[in-house]
């Protein structure tokens, strides 16, 4: 059973940084696709980034240029920084793993932004 645990959520002010963390349990974990998604209430999960296991990236392009997806295959952790943060990046972040039969998810990780 793959386990995905996410932190590093919190309220943060407009233009201020967070670095969320997600930790999956389980052995080769570099060879699995990793991303984060969030959900804002009332509105469909998105992608926010994905990682492969070649370390090729991409993103939502709304958080082209102040989002930075990276993976610690050591550590088997991901991570999201997240810089000049706006309001409408307020959500609950989810991290997961993309396996041939699924995808798994944590249990995500609440970040607001707001003054």
């Amino acid at each position: 059973q793959v386990q995905l645990v996410e932190s590093g959520g919190g309220l943060v002010q407009p233009g201020g940084s967070l670095r969320l963390s997600c930790a999956a349990s389980g052995s080769v974990f570099g060879f699995y696709t990793m991303g984060w998604y969030r959900q804002a209430p009332g509105k469909q999960r998105e992608l926010v980034a994905r990682i492969t296991k070649s370390d090729s990236t991409n993103y939502a392009d709304s958080v082209k240029g102040r989002f930075t997806i990276s993976r610690d295959n050591a550590k088997n952790t991901v991570y999201l920084q997240m810089n000049n943060l706006k309001p409408e990046d307020t959500a609950v972040y989810y991290c997961s793993q993309e396996r041939m039969s699924r995808t798994y998810w944590g249990q995500g990780t609440q970040v607001t932004v707001s003054s």
